[in-house]
């Protein structure tokens, strides 16, 4: 799977999947839940409702209705609560369940956002840590293409600096 960098709008990718950062109620949110919600139009909201929710560290998908993107497929990262309870091995599980589900899809390109950095607190540098060695590490897969998206430079020179390594 070859892994590369863009800043961006998440929403705009013509790849198979999306994926959104989802929470455990699968509800339309803030930031990139906010904005894959309103770029998909109301069908996503009424799909995820269908589902019944999703737990911390897992995904589940649906179709990508308005999107470029045929699918979203929805992470739930963990909140940040200083790192003690969990929190890196549930955003790893996150990356890692957002891959088995494009590849069931099946999918072979996959763009994501920074899961759990927004308003769920998890910081920046760890988090892109966990995020590139995870999909590093994930075989066999049908995922070709990999993007990792940044909302801001900040994001953009966290992500390239891990990739470089």
């Amino acid at each position: 799977m070859r892994i590369e960098s863009w800043q961006g709008d998440l929403t705009t990718l013509a790849v198979d999947v999306v994926v959104n950062a989802a929470n455990e109620a699968l509800a339309p949110g803030g930031g990139v839940c906010g904005a894959i919600h309103a770029a998909a139009g109301p069908e996503l909201a009424a799909a995820c409702r269908e589902l019944g929710g999703c737990a911390t560290g897992d995904a589940v998908a649906t179709p990508g209705f308005g999107l470029p993107a045929r699918w979203v497929v929805h992470a739930v990262g963990p909140v940040w609560h200083g790192g003690s309870v969990g929190e890196a091995d549930l955003l790893a599980s996150a990356y890692r369940r957002s891959i088995e589900v494009a590849d069931e899809l099946p999918a072979t390109s996959i763009a994501f956002p920074a899961i759990s950095t927004g308003i769920y607190g998890f910081p920046l540098e760890p988090a892109t840590e966990i995020a590139v060695s995870t999909l590093r590490s994930v075989t066999p897969t049908h995922i070709e293409r990999c993007v990792l998206v940044a909302y801001d430079a900040r994001t953009l020179a966290a992500i390239d600096g891990v990739l470089s390594r």
